[in-house]
């Protein structure tokens, strides 16, 4: 299961003859020329997949999911979207190809209503934002309830909410999420998880980078565990659970929960 063996992406088998739709192939990439955070990272995700991103501080998680939606300068390597280069192209554009991306903070627009922040998510096709928001609505019905009151007197795991259904918006075929339940009482983390779940059954595949190491490996259906920006490990959320040395290295005792939980 080490990024050393022979399968490169294990728990992949049952999707051979397959288009993942996204690859990530030996990304080198950084904020800086020069100054690389990610060394030779590999990610793959299948259609309908969870895809959870866990590992120390610094390991280069949240840097992985700005390359792939192209807020951080990748300087070798490729990402595909359903076969398609998507290296280093632009946020707006990989928006309007498919990809959704929600940020850890700052991810809504205090000053407007929950639809206003809505609206904005679909800035690109205004045409179709009734239909859009029938969907959001049902998928958040709580959303629908308050649907004027402004963003910035929401709770934390409300706004992420918000910005969960802003990603939303222009229908994704992949969704990124960086640390979704960062900041969030356990309660509130717990309802995000199953938030994400729902979302990923509803035929949106989903790339999480999550700090609650546990419980990301509780839900998702593969994860990579990243170390100074190269795959330490990979493979099914209960292989990682279960494997020696990443409980040693990364899950510690808190990888007691996670077995029992299965």
């Amino acid at each position: 299961m080490s990024a050393s063996t022979t399968v490169k992406h294990p728990g992949t088998e049952k999707f051979a003859g397959t288009e993942p739709i996204m690859n990530a192939t030996d990304l080198t990439a950084g904020y800086l020329p020069g100054v690389n955070i990610l060394n030779g990272c590999d990610l793959v995700c299948y259609p309908g997949e969870l895809i959870g991103i866990i590992g120390p501080n610094g390991a280069g998680k949240s840097t992985l999911l700005k390359a792939l939606f192209g807020l951080v300068k990748i300087h070798s390597g490729s990402v595909t979207l359903g076969g398609e280069d998507i290296t280093n192209l632009k946020a707006n554009k990989l928006v309007q190809a498919g990809v959704g991306f929600v940020p850890q903070t700052n991810n809504v627009f205090p000053s407007l209503t929950i639809e206003e922040n809505l609206q904005m998510g679909m800035f690109l096709r205004p045409k179709l934002f009734s239909e859009r928001l029938d969907y959001i609505y049902d998928l958040f019905p709580v959303l629908g309830d308050r649907r004027s009151q402004r963003a910035g007197s929401l709770s934390g795991g409300e706004r992420q909410s918000v910005a969960m259904a802003r990603a939303l918006m222009m229908d994704p075929k992949v969704l990124l999420l960086d640390e979704p339940s960062a900041g969030l009482s356990p309660v509130r983390q717990d309802e995000t998880f199953i938030r994400t779940r729902r979302i990923n059954k509803a035929g949106v595949s989903v790339i999480m980078v999550e700090q609650n190491a546990r419980r990301c490996l509780q839900i998702c259906d593969r994860g990579y565990v990243l170390d100074q920006g190269r795959n330490a490990y990979s493979g099914t959320g209960r292989e990682l659970a279960d494997d020696p040395k990443v409980i040693e290295l990364y899950l510690g005792t808190l990888a007691k929960d996670v077995d029992e939980s299965h």
